[in-house]
């Protein structure tokens, strides 16, 4: 089983939100991951024409996509609570990451300077940071959604239908058996329920 692999992650999306959580909450718990964060723009994948780097603010989710690349590149210690509470304050109280002041107010919740990270995240570089990450992402592994987990030469989509609610066993347990279908059972392209029991 691998524990070096990467991650996609939008915080536009339901399930990169369920891994993430679990992620953050295996990490901080001491799991044994060496993990690197991808941002993959969920905006860009379905432009049919353009790209959203030269304007992130009008697109959705990208701002906060750029400002969590600042946070993992400037304040790695930062970067998880960060990225849990940016995931939070879209699918638990449904803000709009497209708003600054959304983004500047979550980033300051969790103890970072939201207007210097947002600023820094519209400086230039981010924004190249992430069109080179998620050009990367579809021309050598075909990435088209997030979480997409990738361990050398193999990506998998994944969605995973539970939170781990703190629980850090919970956590690594879930990821550990996803990382062992990567690594140990490549022959298992697709299984997906036919409908979930809610």
């Amino acid at each position: 089983m691998s524990s070096s692999f990467e991650v996609t992650w939008d915080y536009l999306c339901p399930f990169a939100r369920n891994a993430h959580e679990h992620l953050a909450v295996g990490l901080q718990a001491g799991a044994d991951w060496d993990v690197h964060f991808r941002f993959f723009s969920l905006s860009q994948a379905h432009q049919s024409d353009g790209e959203v780097w030269g304007s992130p603010a009008d697109h959705s989710g990208v701002l906060a996509g750029l400002a969590g690349i600042v946070l993992r590149e400037q304040q790695p210690d930062r970067f998880l609570d960060a990225h849990v509470a940016l995931f939070r304050a879209r699918h638990d109280q449904s803000l709009d990451l497209r708003d600054r002041q959304v983004i500047v107010d979550v980033l300051d919740g969790v103890g970072v300077d939201g207007a210097a990270v947002v600023e820094e995240a519209l400086s230039g570089w981010a924004a190249e940071r992430a069109r080179a990450e998620h050009e990367e992402a579809v021309q050598r592994w075909e990435v088209f959604g997030v979480p997409t987990f990738i361990t050398g030469d193999r990506a998998v989509f994944v969605r995973l239908m539970h939170r781990p609610d703190g629980d850090a066993k919970v956590a690594e347990s879930t990821i550990d058996r996803v990382l062992d279908l990567v690594d140990g059972f490549p022959e298992l392209n697709e299984y997906k329920f036919t409908k979930i029991d809610r």
